[in-house]
């Protein structure tokens, strides 16, 4: 829905379009080509989205602050909250998981059902995400 949103009213941000298109691409050969590897991509999405509310309200008062004083007053007191939840949340915590998925699949376990190419290609698409 972000995508679509963005795609709709923000098609001039294309890295945050990118960066849903990347990921769709990881969900889609986890769900339809591989049949595996949801465990880890959706523990990467729930801590995704864990902070999407905030961003979202963030990202509208910022869209609008130039223009509605509501907006503005928002997006002064969001800002603050938002970068350090944001940081904590995708940048430490979210690193960590990707750590913990580069291990698992570096050890081999996963080779039988998930083919190297695919898991390196999740591995760098979320890499690239949340740097």
């Amino acid at each position: 829905m972000d995508l679509l949103h963005y795609i709709a009213f923000f098609l001039s941000d294309l890295l945050f379009i990118g960066h849903h298109l990347a990921m769709l691409f990881v969900f889609v050969t986890c769900r339809f080509l591989v049949h595996h590897g949801a465990c880890a991509i959706l523990a990467l999405l729930v801590l995704a989205k864990s902070t999407s509310a905030c961003q979202n309200a963030w990202t509208l008062a910022k869209a609008r602050r130039d223009d509605v004083a509501l907006a503005e007053k928002v997006y002064g007191l969001l800002s603050i909250p938002f970068y350090a939840l944001y940081s904590i949340v995708r940048g430490l915590v979210g690193s960590y998981l990707v750590y913990e998925m580069c291990v698992y699949y570096m050890s081999g376990e996963a080779n039988s059902v998930i083919p190297i190419w695919v898991w390196l290609s999740w591995i760098v698409v979320v890499v690239a995400t949340i740097s």
